[in-house]
């Protein structure tokens, strides 16, 4: 990523170069990050091609200012990090859901080194509803976040499980991979009938309240805890949704073919929660 891609990054997200790669900044990029940059899977039901390329995540995320599931956002945030001096490792997950686990490279989130820490620190900007802030991959207590109550543990064959709650949300692989490796997880999750992301529309956005969510056609708001559901009766009001709360421009509705009655249960991986991120 050169200069001036970083720089239009940050302009996108809201925040400066930092000095140093700190855990502070780290921070700091990682909740503006959640605050300008939505969870969406729009472009498997407009028909969009999902390129597992920077140029082409940075064109669509950065100058198009859209956003995109785990893979593209968490595979672009890698290589902003690694060119402010971050040292940044792409991992594999999988996602559990309500019988078992998902597929191989289910889910791309990032283990992150700073220059003042021993760290390392879980990164993710792609899992919908999560943590605001890093996660310290070292402890295995509880870890308290404006997302909720997270715990990382020891899992079979050196796998760490990472829970929120108490639910297990994903088994993450320690071991680095790069970003074409999980071209095959993106492929399925836009492809198969069983994915959530085929089977269901979504685009949310953390904010400084709260979050805000559109379900298919259902704008969910949630403030100071408290939340509430509208049903949108037109395309109007849809594509306003999407413009005002999210930036997004769109000419038309995107309208998954495979959209069922209620948002199945479990989680659908690729970085998606079942059910709402609202």
């Amino acid at each position: 990523m050169d200069t001036t891609q970083v720089d239009s990054y940050l302009h996108r997200i809201g925040a400066g170069r930092t000095e140093r790669p700190t855990v502070e900044a780290l921070r700091e990029l990682q909740l503006r990050h959640l605050r300008t940059v939505p969870f969406e899977n729009l472009s498997v039901h407009l028909g969009e091609d999902i390129a597992l390329e920077e140029r082409a995540l940075h064109d669509k995320i950065v100058r198009a200012r859209r956003g995109g599931f785990c893979y593209e956002v968490n595979g672009l945030f890698a290589a902003l990090l690694t060119a402010l001096g971050f040292e940044v490792k792409l991992l594999q997950a999988r996602v559990f859901g309500s019988e078992d686990l998902g597929i191989p490279y289910d889910h791309l989130a990032l283990r992150v080194t700073t220059a003042d820490s021993t760290g390392p620190w879980l990164v993710d900007v792609g899992f919908g509803a999560h943590s605001h802030y890093p996660l310290d991959l070292t402890a295995r207590g509880d870890q308290a976040d404006p997302g909720g109550t997270f715990r990382i543990a020891e899992a079979p064959h050196g796998d760490l499980d990472v829970f929120k709650d108490g639910e297990a949300e994903f088994r993450l692989d320690p071991r680095p991979r790069v970003l074409a490796d999980f071209a095959a997880g993106c492929w399925w999750h836009r492809t198969s009938p069983r994915s959530n992301f085929t089977r269901s529309l979504v685009c949310s956005r953390l904010t400084s309240e709260g979050r805000v969510t559109l379900s298919g056609r259902k704008l969910v708001t949630t403030v100071s805890g408290n939340r509430h559901e509208r049903e949108l009766a037109t395309d109007a009001e849809v594509l306003a949704a999407y413009r005002d709360h999210f930036g997004i421009t769109l000419d038309h509705c995107p309208e998954p073919a495979l959209f069922p009655s209620h948002p199945p249960e479990g989680t659908g991986g690729g970085g998606m929660p079942g059910g709402e991120c609202g």
